[in-house]
């Protein structure tokens, strides 16, 4: 049995707190995400959605509730310390990486992430043929750009570069937030694609938020519904399989 990775008890986020327009975005939500899990998050316009990857980032605090990793309390802990186990591709192509540096340096850059800063070599030459071989998997030659500045590439490049960021570590949690959602359908589905495999291979725990029903069925072994703040439905296995597409827009038209 899957033992939890991350629990989350009774998060609650408000805005326009104490006033006569104060909205819970996130109302006493509770999930336990088991080690292994590829759980894949619908919810319509303003369910959340975000705002619990927010809060799961750090970027985000909390108006009440808890976030435990492996049991222990990480709900005050800063971004940058949640970095050591937390991996974010982002919906804009733009967010995730630096412009001005080459495919290579943000490589490294990503390789180092959650470490302690210091005045030391980089010995980047050394990690071009390894860099090399990583960018190829990705199936957009990507391989032949490692000295080209990132922002120089085209939007699937740039997005299948800050997922490779984003796993180069293997992170304990992975968060896709929409993150083929810019770009055109051949692209977002070579990344799809791309995405399963390297879940699968590095056996990454993940949780991938998507508007595309076909996707949210297709994969993972988990699919959960959010509205207004909480979740309203979740399945797993067996269960999951069985979904059909139509049974999610009935199911999507009894909430709204």
């Amino acid at each position: 049995m899957s033992k939890p990775l991350l629990e989350l008890q009774d998060l609650v986020v408000k805005v326009n707190r104490q006033t006569n327009e104060e909205l819970r975005i996130l109302d006493d939500l509770n999930l336990t995400i088991n080690q292994g899990d590829f759980i894949t998050v619908l919810g319509s316009n303003g369910a959340g959605k975000s705002t619990l990857f927010n809060a799961i980032a750090g970027d985000l605090a909390l108006s009440s509730g808890q976030i435990k990793l492996h049991g222990n309390d990480v709900t005050h802990d800063s971004v940058e310390k949640r970095t050591r186990f937390l991996g974010r591709v982002f919906q804009d192509p733009k967010l995730g990486t630096a412009p001005r540096m080459t495919v290579a340096e943000n490589l490294l850059l990503a390789e180092r992430r959650g470490q302690r800063r210091g005045l030391r070599p980089r010995h980047l030459k050394q990690q071009h043929q390894r860099y090399q071989e990583l960018t190829a998997a990705m199936g957009n030659g990507l391989e032949q750009r490692l000295d080209t500045p990132t922002g120089n590439l085209s939007g699937g490049q740039r997005q299948a570069l800050s997922f490779l960021m984003a796993t180069i570590r293997r992170p304990e949690l992975l968060l896709l937030d929409e993150h083929t959602a810019a770009l055109d359908p051949q692209t977002s589905q070579s990344l799809m694609t791309l995405t399963e495999q390297r879940v699968s291979q590095a056996q990454l725990t993940c949780l991938m938020i998507t508007h595309h029903l076909e996707d949210a069925l297709t994969y993972g072994n988990r699919l959960i519904v959010l509205h207004q703040g909480r979740i309203t439905f979740d399945v797993t296995g067996a269960a999951k399989q069985a979904l059909t597409k139509e049974q999610l827009y009935q199911f999507f038209a009894t909430i709204d």
